[in-house]
């Protein structure tokens, strides 16, 4: 059965967050809160451990998983960052908008799927930020819960699904359940490939431009 520690997630405590970058580092799994969903985290760049990710979710292992990055250095040493992307990240990271960009070729296909493309997000939350900043991985962003069942919005529920999975449960209590939007840049015009909190709308306003 995992650790499971509680977390303040405005202060969180320094030695909770090595726990979590150790078992990282080593391609265990962790689940942790963020500003959307508990999620499901581990090495992004670690092709054994994110495939630990796929079977602890019980998840088809052509669909891709979304990948968090601490802000706009790390997402440039995953995927290019176009003019249109760089404007994205400025509007609304930290927070709840994950872009699809053409990836680089340090991300694993076991993260992709197989794709040319990345789904990127910087969550607007300090235990996650803190992890990678921590230990200067990318993390698996995928929602803590088994494939094709509810998200998780406390370490309680997501427990139940994972807990025998995960080498560490941090505990940072209720998450909004608020979903990220996901667009994808790498079409003409961008597309929203699920909708959430950061509206299409708002999305046109930063582009200038259409979104399908």
């Amino acid at each position: 059965m995992a650790t499971v520690l509680s977390i303040n997630p405005l202060f969180p405590d320094p030695e909770a967050i090595e726990q979590a970058v150790r078992v990282v580092q080593r391609g265990g799994l962790i689940i942790y809160p963020t500003d959307t969903v508990y999620g499901l985290g581990t090495n992004a760049l670690d092709s054994k451990a994110v495939l630990r990710v796929f079977a602890a979710k019980h998840r088809p292992h052509g669909q891709p998983l979304p990948v968090a990055v601490k802000g706009a250095c790390m997402a440039n040493e995953l995927a290019v960052i176009t003019p249109n992307a760089q404007r994205l990240i400025e509007a609304f990271w930290p927070g709840a908008l994950t872009i699809v960009l053409e990836r680089r070729g340090i991300v694993p296909d076991a993260t992709t799927g197989g794709r040319r493309e990345v789904a990127l997000r910087a969550p607007d939350h300090r235990v996650p930020l803190q992890i990678m900043e921590n230990s200067g991985l990318p993390l698996i962003a995928t929602s803590a819960n088994i494939h094709g069942k509810p998200s998780s919005l406390t370490a309680e529920e997501a427990m139940s699904q994972l807990g025998d999975e995960v080498g560490l449960v941090l505990d940072g209590g209720n998450a909004t359940g608020r979903p990220s939007t996901i667009l994808d840049i790498t079409t003409m015009p961008p597309k929203v490939l699920r909708p959430g909190s950061v509206t299409k709308e708002e999305i046109m306003l930063i582009l200038g431009s259409d979104v399908s």
